[in-house]
Formats: structure tokens, sequence, C-alpha cells
């Protein structure tokens, strides 16, 4: 600790040295709620932000907070008391704030976290009293609109020669991850820079920020406790992201598509790295718009990609090659980066649709199949199927894009009116209706599935609509987890050249499942 003032400050070597890579944020409606919540965090995760702002009377948690860092000093804890207006909860006013902090740096705490805003309207030498009582600075600003001037906000905040420096702007789109990436490496020498992006497309910044020379990132203590607009949980950051192992060497991978926040895959393919000793890290990417998700892909770079709806025919134009299948079928949903540093396009939707329909015994050269959709998935199980040699039939809401279909594969059309009519094989459904979240939630009538097997390409949830119809009807079914984790473990294969753990790539998959879907019940 430096030595120079009455109360010495911890110093920022010392702190960094004690309060490893993760924050967890603690937030409570009660002092007694809070404390509780650190004591569980602090278990695992050592280094919390309690989020005094969140009280209605801060003040009157401060002695028990104290007593609990006098009783956990392995604990190291920043104060933390935002203003509304600067996108907090306390309604005070400065002096309000400031005295709050002033006692919580007498209380235990390590770290006071200042926004600029509140900096800047202070007097000459409010900031020192603080530092007095023994505590380091975070000097701190928020950005809610977008990710800009960053270089311009670090001069504002340099100017109080805080121990910390921390800047937090908002990811509108992928590429405002390259920009806060490429800020934290120019400055990060300089300063000890904290430096995220907010929002769902922020998630690269909370992960990669680490390798880029962010000190240190921030997380919930559970998922429905976020403190900010796409913070992540601890354990999620931890156990899928293995945040504390990410380092220059680490490949980055990623599945790419709109909407993607609750996507399996993150979850299913790190566990795969894992297991096989992988170091790489896979992330949601959410893509509006395919030029910016290619731009990401050249930046960072990625050495590959998982593409889902609506994106898995207009990637196609940014490879350099595809397989065969790939560029018969106009639908690419696995992108590799090649040592020539080039991309190419793979369709690994292929192997999830088939293997599960022969590992059923069912003979597909003489199936007689429906195929429910003409979009990526659609296409690949069309192509796939006439490939094998099936009698295949597309129905899509679109007439004219299900007959284009059908004339390039070699298929046939049906009309709606002739599905109930028809005995088929297997009914396969390629949309997303039925998709948790998803408006429409059911395509045919019990009456119009008429068929020995149902086969839905939705996972979530495991049981959609059709699979309970299906199986009201005593039809067998397959579901979408099959094709999911079929798919996935294929891409594992073309990414490492390792067999892929299914197994184990199942079992967390169905794990998050059932645990979804005790919580919507």
């Amino acid at each position: 600790m430096l030595m120079n003032s009455p109360a010495p400050t911890y110093a920022p070597q010392y702190l960094r040295a004690r309060m490893g890579k993760l924050c967890v944020a603690i937030i409570g409606e009660t002092p007694a709620e809070m404390i509780e919540k650190a004591a569980e965090v602090s278990k695992e995760t050592p280094f919390l932000e309690f989020r005094l702002d969140y009280l209605s009377k801060p003040l009157q948690a401060l002695p028990k907070i104290k007593q609990f860092l006098a009783d956990n000093t392995l604990v190291t804890a920043v104060a933390t008391c935002r203003r509304a207006s600067v996108g907090g909860k306390f309604r005070g006013s400065i002096a309000n704030e400031m005295e709050v902090l002033g006692k919580c740096a007498g209380s235990g705490f390590q770290l006071v976290d200042v926004e600029l805003q509140t900096a800047e309207a202070l007097k000459k030498g409010e900031l020192q009293k603080l530092r007095d009582k023994g505590v380091a600075l975070i000097i701190s600003y928020h950005d809610f609109e977008s990710t800009k001037h960053l270089d311009e906000v670090l001069e504002r905040i340099r100017k109080f020669q805080p121990e910390f420096v921390k800047i937090v702007s908002t990811a509108k789109s992928l590429s405002d991850n390259i920009t806060m990436i490429r800020f934290l490496e120019r400055e990060a020498d300089r300063n000890n820079m904290i430096g995220i992006c907010m929002g769902d497309p922020g998630i690269i910044s909370r992960v990669l920020g680490l390798r880029a020379g962010s000190v240190f990132t921030f997380a919930a203590a559970t998922t429905g406790e976020e403190t900010g607009p796409g913070q992540i949980a601890a354990r999620t950051l931890i156990e899928t992201y293995r945040i504390d192992q990410v380092d220059a060497a680490t490949k980055v991978y990623g599945v790419a598509g709109n909407p993607i926040k609750h996507s399996l895959s993150p979850m299913m393919m790190n566990t795969a790295f894992r297991r096989e000793t992988v170091n790489a890290v896979y992330l949601a990417l959410q893509a509006a718009k395919l030029p910016d998700l290619v731009k990401l892909l050249d930046e960072i770079p990625l050495q590959g990609l998982s593409v889902t709806m609506p994106l898995k025919q207009e990637i196609l134009q940014y490879l350099e090659n595809t397989d065969p299948l790939t560029e018969k079928i106009g639908a690419c949903n696995t992108v590799v980066r090649a040592a020539d540093g080039k991309l190419y396009g793979f369709n690994t939707d292929v192997a999830g649709i088939v293997g599960p329909l022969e590992r059923r015994g069912i003979p597909l050269r003489s199936a007689k199949i429906l195929v429910l959709g003409a979009g990526g998935a659609g296409r690949a199980a069309v192509f796939a199927l006439r490939d094998k040699g099936a009698e295949v039939f597309v129905w899509n809401r679109t007439s004219q894009t299900a007959q284009a279909l059908a004339k390039k594969s070699g298929a046939k059309t049906i009309k709606r009116d002739a599905i109930a009519k028809t005995k088929f094989d297997v009914i396969i459904n390629a949309t997303p209706i039925g998709q948790a979240g998803y408006k429409q939630q059911t395509l045919l009538d019990a009456k119009e599935i008429n068929a020995s097997y149902v086969f839905d390409f939705v996972y979530t949830p495991v049981e959609t609509p059709l699979i309970k119809a299906a199986k009201a009807k005593g039809i067998q079914v397959i579901t979408g987890v099959e094709m999911f984790v079929e798919q996935g473990a294929r891409q594992f294969e073309i990414w490492t050249g390792k067999p892929a753990p299914k197994d184990d790539m199942l079992r967390v998959v169905v794990h998050a499942l059932k645990q979804r879907a005790e919580q919507h019940a």
C-alpha cells in the first residue's frame, strides 16, 4: 500500500493481485438480503460490488456490511451508490451520494466507484477526502446509447488521476465491440482500465475484453439480478465461458443469428471444448445485419461460426468456397477459417437430419416424407433426403418458394388441403413455429398429422405443440434436441479435427431445457 497519506490508499497493483478477473454485483431490497447474497457469492468469487443504490436507505446498511467485511477478510469490496440521473437507482443529491461513499470508505471497502459526472461536479479536494480514508477510486462513465467518444471520455477521467478507469458503453452492433476492444488494446497499458459494452450484442466485450486489457469484468450474482443490460450471471461466465482461462491464444468461435440470446449453442459447444481440452471460447453473436457480422469475423478474427436463421443463405456471398452439398442446398450453417485465412462453408444440418432417421432404421430410399418449410433448414432437409432417395413433398406458406425448391431438388409440392389425406412415413417441421416465444405455436391440426414419425427441428421447448399432438395420436416422435446436438457435434469435428463428446453435449442441453421448463412452470 502507498504510505504517503494519513490512511494509506490501496495501491492498484495490490488490489489487482487480490481481486481476480470477475466482480459480482450484489443487489437486494434490504441489508439482510444483500448480506445473504454476498455471503453465498463470496464462497466462489470474493470480489464483490455492493450496489448500495438498490437500497432505500443505504447508510443504515453500512454497520452490517462493515461487520460482514470484517468477518470475511478475503473479500475485496467496491462501494457503488449511482444516482438515477446517471443510470443508477439512488434518488439523493450528489452531496448525499458522497456522504454514503465517504462512510463506505471507513467501513471496510477497498474501492469506491464515483461516476464521472459526480466527480466533475465536486469541489476541488472532495475526491481526495475519500482517498484520505484509505480507499482506491474508480471513476466510471456509462453511455446507455452508443459506443462513441471513448478517447474523449478517457481524457475527462484522467484529470482526476483515479486508481482505476471504468468506461461502459452500449453496443448497438457487433462492430461496437471491436471499437471497445481496440480502445482497450491502445490504452490498457497506460491505465488500469475496465471496459465493457452493454446490451445483448456486447457479450463479446464481456468475455474478450479481459484479453484486450480490461482489468476485470462485471457479472450478475444470478440470472434475473442483472445491474446492466446484457450483464451475464457469474456462474455462466465461469462455467460456460471459462472467463478465467481466456487468453491471447484462445480461439474464438460463435453462433450468429437474430434473435440469439436464448441459444443453447454456447453452453453445448463450450462444454465440448472443455471436455476435449481445446483452448477456445464460443460466443452468442446478436447479428442484425450481415455486413456487421462479417466485419467481426475479420477483425477478431473468428475461427469458426455457426449460422442460424435468417442468415444461412445470405452468408454464402462472403465465403471463398463451400462443399458440394452446401452449394447444392444453397444454405450454409457452418463457417470455418482455413489456414490461408479464408472462409469456407459447410452444412451440418444434413447430419442432424439424416442421423436421427437412420438410427431408427427408417429406410430412406423408399420413404415418403413431408417437409414443412423451405428456408435454410427446410432446404437442407429436402436435399439431404432426396440425396438418400426419399420421395419428398414440400409445403411452405409461400407456395412459389416451395415450387422453386421442389424444382431444383427433384421433390414435389403439396397443397395444404392434401396433407390430411396423405399418409407419410415422416413429417418434418423445418419452420420456427412452435418455438418458445414465437407468436404462432401450431402449424398442423391434429387431423393433418398422418405419419409413422414426426420430427420437429424446434428444440426449445422439447415438447412442442406438434410433438404433443403427435404423441397424443400414438405417433413416434423425434425431437429437435437430437438434430441440434448432432449438427453441433459435426461442427465441432470440422473445427477441431477431434471426435465430438456427444454424450456430454446432449447431457448439458437436456439439463438446460429441463431447467427452463421448470422455471416456466
